[in-house]
């Protein structure tokens, strides 16, 4: 469960999100809709614990963001545009990442490289991967180690219309696993496809 609670974030004397209280569910797939800048990145940002809100708070599984803990346990995440080392190939990409908490296997890279259709191309270097290679690559880190809650910013960028629903039946395979998938898309038609749950943000406020 993501427990948001009056949250406000101000930067620079400007007002990025106003008072914003939402619960997300376990075993759903949020959406969060709405205009460049209206502050749906920076509410991703918060959940995440990259960004402190000014004030309210944030809890993600019973612990509060910040204070019980820094980040999110158990969290994948795209924020904006993936980066990878451009010499080093998709799998030692993954490989590298891993290794910061050595909860998986290379089995387990193998098989998630397969489940976003990269496992033919897993020993290139990232850099002859297209756009839509790289954007399966983000979201191949993003769910490699099973997190609990999954916060995707525009994670379909880049893939052509075979690869969006490919990684569209990823996603709700683990909605059936009972994932928290939070997602920020301006496509209505993913929006309608995947999510539960939608919220509006408008100037920081939910209409």
């Amino acid at each position: 469960m993501i427990e948001i609670n009056q949250v406000s974030l101000i930067l620079n004397k400007k007002e990025i999100l106003h008072e914003i209280s939402a619960s997300f569910a376990d075993g759903d797939i949020h959406g969060l809709v709405g205009r460049n800048g209206c502050g749906k990145t920076m509410l991703m940002k918060c959940i995440c614990g990259f960004v402190r809100p000014t004030s309210g708070t944030i809890c993600v599984n019973h612990k509060i963001i910040g204070v019980d803990v820094d980040f999110p346990e158990h969290l994948g995440v795209i924020i904006e545009t993936p980066v990878f080392i451009p010499y080093l190939s998709g799998y030692r990409n993954l490989k590298i990442l891993s290794e910061y908490r050595h909860c998986i296997s290379r089995q387990d890279i193998y098989e998630t490289l397969k489940t976003v259709g990269l496992d033919k191309v897993g020993r290139l270097p990232v850099y002859k991967y297209s756009l839509g290679m790289r954007q399966r690559l983000g979201i191949a880190q993003a769910i490699m180690e099973n997190p609990d809650v999954l916060v995707l910013d525009e994670p379909f960028n880049g893939l052509d219309r075979q690869g969006v629903l490919e990684m569209r039946d990823v996603l709700l395979g683990m909605r059936e696993k009972g994932k928290n998938i939070v997602i920020a898309s301006h496509s209505e038609e993913d929006i309608s496809v995947l999510c539960n749950n939608v919220l509006h943000l408008e100037n920081g406020r939910l209409i």
